[in-house]
C-alpha cells in the first residue's frame, strides 16, 4: 500500500462520513460528550483532524500557509468548533483535501527529510512518507472516536472500512 492509495481511501471515507454528519442535528454535532478542555464533540474532533493535516502536510512539510482563503483562519490549538457551522468546517476540509491531493499528484519524494520544527537546527526529522502515515493514522484514530460518539448519540454510523472502498481484486 502507498500514500496516494491510502489517502484516496481516506477521501472516500471522509465524504461518506461528512454526508452522514450533514443529516445529524446540529446540537448532536456540537454536544460535548468527552470531558476535557479540547476535542469534546464530534465537530471538535472533525476540525482537529483537518487542522492536523493542514499543519503537518502544508505548514510543516511544504511550508505553505496561504493556499486557502482567509475565511478558514482560526485558532487551531484551541479551535472551539462549536462556534462554526458544519458547512464551514466541511468547506475548510475540502480546501485542505484538495491541496493535499494536488501535492500528492505532484509525486513528491517520500524519502525527503522533513524537519519537525523549522526554526530549530537541532530538531528531529522524519521522512515525508513517515509524516504522511502519521497524519493518515491520526485521522483513522479520530474517525473511530467520531463513530463512537455517533453511536453514543443513538445513531448508526456509516461503514467506513478500507475494504468497502478498495475492494479486493478477484483472482481468476
Amino acid at each position: 500500500m502507498n500514500v496516494p492509495e491510502y489517502y484516496a481511501y481516506l477521501c472516500s471515507a471522509r465524504e461518506q462520513l461528512w454526508n452522514f454528519l450533514r443529516a445529524l442535528p446540529t446540537e448532536d454535532l456540537k454536544r460535548p460528550l468527552i470531558d476535557g478542555d479540547r476535542f469534546r464533540s464530534i465537530q471538535d474532533l472533525l476540525l482537529h483532524v483537518l487542522d492536523v493535516e493542514d499543519h503537518w502536510v502544508h505548514g510543516v512539510a511544504r511550508g505553505q500557509t496561504d493556499y486557502h482563503d482567509q475565511d478558514y483562519r482560526h485558532d487551531w490549538v484551541t479551535p472551539r468548533a462549536e462556534q462554526y457551522d458544519l458547512s464551514w468546517i466541511l468547506s475548510y476540509g475540502h480546501s485542505v483535501q484538495a491541496e493535499t491531493q494536488r501535492f500528492l499528484a505532484s509525486r513528491p519524494d517520500y524519502s525527503a527529510q522533513v524537519a519537525l520544527v523549522r526554526d530549530d537546527p537541532d530538531t528531529n526529522t522524519v521522512t515525508l512518507d513517515q509524516l504522511m502515515w502519521h497524519v493518515m493514522t491520526h485521522e483513522v484514530r479520530h474517525t473511530a472516536q467520531i463513530t463512537l460518539l455517533i453511536r453514543m448519540l443513538g445513531h448508526t454510523p456509516p461503514w467506513l472500512d478500507y475494504l468497502r472502498f478498495m475492494r479486493p481484486q478477484v483472482v481468476a
